[in-house]
């Protein structure tokens, strides 16, 4: 038989098959092949039988718009009070309130906060709260970016969530307990042990002899007069401990954030674990780093109620870091209550306006820096 036909047949039965199927599937006593009829979902019932909910769902968006507008809300109200309740402050002494002071005739001796006579200059608090912050961060800096380092690279894996708890404690402990644990630990440590070592090495001749030209050492020094305990060191000491979670717990959420990819290829290229972390994780992890050390300064600048109970509360300026002085979060705790004129407590609100602007642009470009490195990732990997 040709080739021709053998094909031309074969084509006409496949072609007569789905007929003869057909045909067959209508026979009588043949089963059907209908599908059975899909079964709706109660939910589903639910959601046809209450109707449009058009008006539902526009209320809850308005609901949620209100919510976020209220922080606004709250902000904006708050720095509108505070400039209007310093303007009596502002008008009389104006921008020269944050670095200017006053002369005592009697002792010759710059005289900044004079209630009694109505003279009110703020550089005592600013140098306070500049100065205990730097103290805070010095000492917080390292142990945060220490303990962050070993949660996320070397830490077992049955010790990573204790020690994690453990260190997010310390910032849910109130400032007020902080404060306590100061008077009756910290400040006779200081007192009996740190402060004298600090005094005899920067008092020592040696020192004086090669450094004098600094300003730094001797009876003049950093270290130098009277060792009370109390002081900006003390103020310094209790900040470091309470920044230093906020600090640790968000350079560890940057750290994991890098890749491991950047890991791994350090490691592939003959890296040591140490130059691993500081190749492929801190040198990538730097920004968020910096912003997560802002954010911790930021809850420095405005922590009140630990430092006022340490820092000695005096309206000077002294180099020396075992002297008391004043910070603008502490003097608005102690003096606000007591101030009997509208100058006095012009000038207290007037602290807290600066204090809340600095609060929010230091904050703010913390979060910047640290949304750059963690944005896309997740919050935390455990």
């Amino acid at each position: 038989m040709p080739l021709s036909e053998i094909r031309i047949k074969t084509s006409e039965t496949i072609s007569d098959r789905p007929s003869e199927t057909a045909d067959s599937s209508l026979k009588p006593g043949s089963t059907s092949s209908t599908p059975p009829p899909i079964q709706v979902s109660e939910i589903r019932n639910f959601l046809l039988s209450r109707g449009n909910s058009a008006i539902a769902d526009k209320t809850f968006s308005g609901v949620m718009l209100l919510c976020a507008v209220s922080i606004f809300a709250i902000v904006a109200l708050i720095a509108v009070e505070l400039v209007k309740q310093s303007q009596l402050s502002w008008h009389k002494f104006g921008l020269p309130f944050f670095y200017r002071d006053n002369i005592d005739p009697i002792t010759n001796q710059p005289l900044f906060w004079d209630p009694v006579n109505g003279d009110f200059y703020a550089r005592p608090f600013l140098y306070g709260t500049l100065v205990t912050s730097l103290i805070a961060l010095l000492i917080a800096v390292p142990l945060a970016i220490g303990v962050a380092i070993f949660l996320t690279e070397m830490c077992p894996r049955f010790l990573r969530g204790p020690l994690s708890f453990l260190t997010e404690l310390l910032a849910a402990i109130p400032s007020v307990v902080y404060g306590l644990w100061a008077i009756f630990v910290l400040i006779p440590l200081l007192r009996v042990y740190v402060n004298p070592m600090f005094m005899r090495i920067f008092n020592a001749q040696l020192t004086v002899k090669l450094f004098g030209w600094t300003g730094l050492v001797g009876d003049d020094g950093l270290f130098g007069g009277v060792n009370l305990g109390l002081g900006l060191l003390a103020a310094g000491v209790i900040l470091a401990i309470m920044i230093l979670p906020i600090i640790a717990s968000l350079t560890r959420e940057v750290m994991t954030a890098v890749p491991h990819s950047q890991r791994e290829a350090a490691l592939a290229l003959g890296a040591t674990r140490w130059e691993m972390i500081r190749i492929a994780v801190l040198r990538n992890a730097r920004i968020g780093i910096v912003g997560s050390i802002i954010l911790g300064l930021g809850r420095a600048l405005g922590e009140t109620m630990a430092v006022a109970m340490v820092i000695g509360n005096s309206p000077e300026i002294h180099k020396s870091l075992l002297s008391t002085g004043h910070s603008m979060a502490s003097v608005i705790a102690n003096e606000f209550s007591e101030a009997t004129s509208d100058m006095h407590r012009s000038a207290l609100i007037e602290i807290g306006l600066a204090l809340f602007l600095v609060t929010i642009v230091v904050n703010g470009f913390a979060r910047l820096l640290v949304w750059a490195v963690t944005r896309g990732t997740p919050a935390r990997v455990n």
